[in-house]
């Protein structure tokens, strides 16, 4: 291959009709603070996604941070999952709570529900959940824990755009929901997020919130921060929201073709979500419908080389795959010293985190570039 074959690639908008967009901002004028274009991706984001209630950010972090003020959480412990990306645990710490990590359900990579209540203590406040890849969290049971013990839920859905459950928006579970909208995700304004919220007066704090903290020219009612989208970005994710559906679909194409190759490969193990998800033929009577975001694969002893020699390998025949999740949040140094971090606490977490390897997987894959990603693990 030329060119390395890239684990990702940003969902691009057509040139010329951005520019006709950036044309209309020149005129306006009027470049952030809640322009035109940004109310306007509000609006067409709300009904794609089919929630009552979304607010813009400038990247899918600063949602994370502001959810937790939104809440009023200033204190305690707020019980997540070590199999994320590190930008999850690092909104708690930003907001002065503990992180307590909870192993994974080795079938998703999901926080375990069956853990959760041991982990809860008279200092608990909350829970932050992560879909991971994309595939929906027990909401259900966490939903019921959350209500057995008055704690509050935030979903990190960074990876979960467009994703239903039981043919609803999966981001209606929760008090709050966060998006993000990296250029590396199934959708993406180059940089940006969201948060999903259940009434109007939640939005209206939420955008208090990310202004400052301003109610109005001269009263500030809370310390905000300035994470709002500006006018360029909304024009991108507009023409982007155009194209999204057909970005799902080349990527489950992809998907299925690394199924066909790899599920009876002995040493490779995919995720029975993922086998279900490429055998679809009906939304009807579903469980939940995939965005397919990512395509991991967990690497076993039996597969004949070591997770990490197969990465190198790949890398060598110009495949960059990427070890995600690797490490741990938990083994990172800032959350490494907390007691929930320890090894006997995340045997499930660990095991993951060592044999997985998510493969290339954007809408601009051809048939040759698949085919060289397979014959790079297996020929």
């Amino acid at each position: 291959m030329k060119e390395p074959i890239s684990v990702t690639s940003p969902l691009l908008p057509d040139l010329n009709e951005y520019n006709q967009f950036l044309q209309d901002i020149w005129s306006r004028k009027w470049i952030t603070n809640n322009g035109h274009y940004h109310q306007e991706l509000e609006k067409q984001l709300s009904e794609y996604l089919d929630v009552p209630y979304l607010s813009l950010f400038t990247n899918g972090t600063l949602p994370l941070i502001t959810a937790l003020q939104a809440l009023g959480i200033t204190d305690g412990e707020v019980i997540t999952t070590p199999y994320s990306f590190v930008a999850t645990t690092h909104s708690i710490w930003w907001n002065g709570l503990k992180p307590v990590f909870v192993d994974v359900d080795s079938d998703t990579g999901n926080i375990d529900p069956n853990k959760i209540e041991a982990a809860i203590t008279d200092k608990t406040v909350a829970i932050m959940p992560v879909h991971v890849y994309g595939c929906p969290c027990d909401v259900e049971r966490i939903d019921a824990i959350a209500k057995k013990h008055n704690l509050k839920v935030i979903y990190d859905a960074a990876h979960a755009f467009g994703v239903t459950y039981k043919r609803k928006s999966i981001l209606e579970w929760g008090d709050l929901s966060t998006l993000s909208f990296h250029a590396t995700k199934v959708y993406n304004t180059i940089e940006g997020g969201a948060m999903v919220m259940h009434s109007p007066e939640m939005k209206y704090d939420v955008d208090n919130l990310k202004n400052f903290g301003f109610r109005g020219e001269t009263t500030v009612v809370a310390p905000g921060i300035n994470s709002k989208m500006d006018e360029m970005r909304a024009a991108y994710g507009i023409l982007n929201l155009k194209q999204v559906d057909w970005a799902i679909e080349q990527r489950k194409h992809v998907a299925t073709r690394y199924v066909e190759a790899l599920k009876d490969v002995k040493g490779i193990k995919l995720f029975p979500y993922i086998i279900e998800q490429v055998n679809l033929q009906s939304v009807d009577n579903i469980q939940f419908n995939w965005n397919f975001a990512y395509f991991p694969i967990l690497i076993t002893e039996d597969f004949g080389m070591t997770r990490d020699e197969l990465y190198e390998h790949m890398k060598s025949q110009g495949v960059m795959g990427r070890r995600y999740f690797y490490p741990l949040i938990s083994d990172f140094n800032p959350y490494s010293q907390y007691e929930s971090a320890k090894l006997n606490n995340l045997p499930e977490a660990i095991k993951l985190a060592k044999q997985v390897i998510c493969l290339p997987m954007h809408p601009y894959l051809s048939e040759k570039d698949v085919k060289h990603v397979l014959d790079s693990i297996v020929k």
